[in-house]
């Protein structure tokens, strides 16, 4: 069972600690899964953070990731899981040579000219270190994957999805939250983001999408310098936005930047429909000649077509404060759950909306705007895809972003700027021929067959043979009740026929006789007695 394996304790006590409000419930899920797992309920998200921190990078991870949905945590909860950090000691140089060497088959010193070992970044998943190639002065930033690490977090990965999916099937908490899904869609994202060939593409795609944003730049990767564990690209210099100074800023339009960085994930999203899922501070760079660079590619998002109307539908109402629009456009995006009510849902979203409309806030964020639409669709039984989810996560670090390039920024007003020429950008996209092709297809399709169909409708009208069938009821279910009204009102036939012949039977003598008086009369008597209250009870009970 679960107990006698080692790499389920870590997720077995981080659920029993933090998933039950109370010993008892705890109790009955360890018994339930065949574990004798003892720790006391915690509610402390400070205790929560401390020990993702000290299980290791799958974890923390997934408490960066728990901290973007408000569905399944609270204000306190996330605020806390965002000052998650990567705390980890450096990969040895010996290490990340061994790695590299061992990845494209030559020495080191045959690829880069030059190679600094000391890095310039070191996170859970790899580091960063700087290079340059042996025909080329170009500085270059070279990502190495630690070693063991995409296994290690492989099989811890295996072990969470196990143990919610007993969550889920033990508990009414795991069934509400769809526990599996949400674990599946997190591993889906750890797994991507360890392929660095699959963040290489994004790389190339995002540069493609963007070139006609000048004040965004997207390192270049050198593509035959690239593999799943060791990724080349351009190195881009400068600083965290959220740590340049205010001098910098006298030199800088930040207000026109910031717009501009609005101006391209909205089009990320509602236009390319692939959009970098992951802009903190951190992964955004103002470099050294002005310029807004995006880092770290491996966190992506895509917007399926249809989901994009969608969307820019929702944000256009978001920004213009429609709540009733915005409930609308929900309730399209969203899939509704058993226990879903569409009436206390719509009530959410308009106390939302009114709610930071009466603000005294100047800048409202959107990205937060967007998380509460989220939560209130998982608290009254909407099921929301993920693009929203990342979405929100996206805006509310751009809000953060905006306000540190410009503290008069207004995230709604840019919104509203840009969503018109999006707006005709979408249009013009759904025009193109190689999304008109199926429509076509489609409508040859209807032409060809046209004749033929009206040719039969024609023979069947001129034979009598049209019939015209409407589903407007359960026809089983009607002749279930017909049968049941039936057989009610036949038993009280009898059970009349029954008195009416007793009484009949009371005036003809008889030796059998029951308390003076003809036996058989009273038999019948008694028997309609019996029958008529069984049937009184059978329609009593009846729905």
């Amino acid at each position: 069972m679960i107990k006698k394996l080692k790499e389920y304790q870590k997720p077995l006590r981080l659920i029993l600690k933090y998933g039950f409000k109370d010993e008892l419930k705890q109790k009955e899920f360890a018994t339930q899964i065949g574990s004798d797992e003892s720790v006391p309920p915690s509610d402390d998200a400070k205790s929560l953070v401390k020990d993702l921190q000290e299980m290791g990078p799958t974890y923390v991870k997934i408490g960066q990731l728990l901290s973007t949905r408000p569905d399944l945590m609270p204000l306190k909860w996330r605020e806390e899981l965002k000052t998650l950090q990567d705390d980890v000691d450096p990969i040895p140089f010996e290490v990340v040579k061994e790695v590299i060497e061992r990845e494209f088959g030559t020495s080191i010193s045959r690829l880069f000219g030059e190679f600094n070992e000391t890095p310039l970044a070191s996170a859970s998943l790899g580091q960063v270190h700087l290079a340059t190639l042996r025909d080329d002065d170009r500085k270059l930033a070279v990502k190495i994957q630690r070693p063991g690490i995409r296994a290690k977090i492989t099989e811890e990965l295996e072990a969470i999805s196990r143990l919610a999916e007993l969550f889920e099937n033990h508990t009414e908490t795991g069934k509400r939250y769809e526990i599996s899904r949400v674990v599946q869609q997190f591993r889906r994202s750890l797994i991507q983001e360890l392929d660095y060939e699959l963040e290489m593409e994004n790389l190339l795609v995002m540069r493609e999408n963007l070139k006609g944003k000048r004040a965004i730049r997207v390192p270049k990767p050198i593509e035959d310098y690239c593999t799943s564990k060791v990724l080349t690209m351009e190195y881009l210099s400068g600083q965290k936005i959220t740590e340049v100074s205010g001098v910098v800023f006298t030199e800088v339009d930040g207000a026109h930047l910031a717009d501009e960085l609005f101006s391209a994930y909205l089009k990320q999203v509602l236009v390319d429909g692939f959009f970098h899922a992951d802009p903190h501070p951190g992964n955004l760079l103002l470099t050294e000649d002005h310029h807004i660079a995006l880092l770290d590619l491996g966190m992506v998002g895509s917007v399926p077509n249809r989901l994009k109307d969608h969307l820019l539908q929702l944000l256009s109402a978001v920004a213009e404060g429609r709540s009733s629009d915005v409930a609308q456009v929900a309730n399209k995006i969203g899939v509704p759950k058993e226990h879903f009510r569409r009436d206390k849902f719509d009530e959410a979203i308009v106390r939302i909306i009114e709610d930071r409309r009466g603000s005294s806030i100047k800048n409202a964020d959107v990205g937060g705007l967007i998380m509460d639409v989220t939560q209130a669709a998982a608290v009254h039984g909407l099921r929301i895809p993920d693009s929203l989810y990342m979405l929100g996560k996206m805006l509310l670090n751009l809000d953060a972003v905006g306000i540190a390039l410009d503290k008069d920024f207004d995230a709604e007003a840019s919104i509203r700027r840009h969503l018109a020429d999006l707006s005709q950008h979408r249009l013009m996209d759904e025009f193109k021929l190689s999304n008109l092709i199926p429509d076509v297809v489609e409508l040859k399709e209807l032409i060809r067959q046209t004749p033929a169909r009206l040719n039969l409708l024609s023979e069947k009208i001129a034979e009598n043979q049209l019939r015209i069938k409407i589903d407007a009821i359960d026809e089983d279910k009607l002749m279930i009740g017909f049968h049941r009204v039936a057989n009610r009102i036949t038993v009280g036939l009898i059970l009349a026929a029954m008195i009416v012949g007793g009484a009949m039977l009371m005036n003809i003598e008889s030796r059998f006789t029951l308390l003076g008086y003809p036996g058989l009369a009273i038999l019948v008597f008694l028997g309609a007695a019996i029958g008529g209250t069984i049937l009184i009870v059978n329609i009593l009970r009846s729905k």
